[in-house]
């Protein structure tokens, strides 16, 4: 299985508020960012927060936004690592 994205792609956060532990800030979700490279998989942190051993195994990537898209201000930038299943093409 290849990676789903690039560096370079463009790529919105998926925009939801689940039940459960995620390591997607709420402050970077639905907010578009660009991909700086893809950093290898690793098992979903939030299904292995619920305590299931088998979590599946997700690509991660580095994910750069503007802070003034996340905060409203800010002339720098802001780089998370994100798993794939947190990303959709914007």
């Amino acid at each position: 299985m290849g990676d789903r994205f690039r560096a370079g792609d463009v790529v919105r956060t998926v925009h939801h508020d689940p039940p459960h532990h995620t390591r997607l800030p709420r402050y970077a979700r639905g907010k578009t960012g660009t991909v700086v490279e893809p950093e290898g998989r690793a098992p979903l942190a939030d299904v292995r927060a619920q305590g299931i051993a088998d979590a599946p195994v997700e690509q991660v990537y580095a994910v750069r936004f503007a802070a003034r898209d996340l905060w409203g201000e800010g002339d720098h930038h802001v780089v998370l690592d994100l798993f794939e299943s947190y990303l959709e093409e914007a």
